[in-house]
């Protein structure tokens, strides 16, 4: 398999998280978002990912898959083995629910080419600073709530899972742009735990051949 990645993508590190936990190989192939004003807009890029976003996958069969949820969910389907959802099924969608907050509730309104409009309609550093927090305090906010009842160290399994994948990348995102974070002592203490992991540490973005 090959994934276009991007050291500090959240949504590619997620990907990095889940290919490493599904204990699979894959060849990475990086597209810098910010460099000749970003690699992303590339046509032969384009021609790959119609929608000029990473991460996408090209399976062993030459299939392409775009967004990180659902590449996920394929890899959950094709590599069953190493499971990153839940058996139950009412567990399955609360660890989906969780996982959208981050990735269809936060994420959006935070990434790259969303604060560069922004930058681009001549919003200040801080009042970019004052959007990104704002979005990341409402998700969190909820997520916290909700992990209070958690019966394991992670947010629905005794094994981590998409949820926690999410959760991890968007807190190594909030953490770069010093959001603080003493409210959510459960979200902290998930983050911790799963970052004993080595197939956590191997994704996170400092660990990337093309980081900078």
């Amino acid at each position: 398999m090959k994934l276009f990645t991007y050291w500090r993508s959240t949504a590619a590190y997620r990907i990095r998280i889940a290919l490493n936990l599904k204990q699979l190989d894959y060849h990475s192939e990086s597209i810098h978002l910010v460099k000749d004003g970003g690699e992303q807009h590339l046509a032969t890029y384009q021609q790959v990912n119609p929608q000029s976003l990473v991460p996408t996958l090209v399976t062993d069969q030459g299939v392409t898959i775009t967004q990180s949820m659902a590449i996920m969910e394929y890899l959950e389907e094709a590599f069953p083995e190493v499971p990153i959802l839940p058996k139950n099924l009412e567990n399955r969608a609360a660890c989906r629910s969780l996982a959208q907050i981050v990735v269809a509730d936060i994420h959006p309104l935070n990434n790259l080419r969303v604060l560069q409009y922004l930058k681009g309609c001549d919003w200040q550093p801080d009042q970019v600073d004052a959007w990104y927090a704002h979005w990341i305090h409402q998700g969190f906010q909820a997520m916290e709530t909700i992990a209070k009842n958690r019966q394991t160290s992670y947010l629905n399994a005794d094994h981590p899972c998409v949820s926690d994948i999410c959760l991890v990348a968007q807190i190594y995102n909030a953490n770069r742009f010093q959001v603080p974070l003493t409210a959510y002592p459960n979200l902290l203490a998930i983050n911790d735990y799963c970052l004993e992991l080595d197939e956590f540490q191997q994704a996170m973005p400092e660990n990337q051949f093309d980081a900078v």
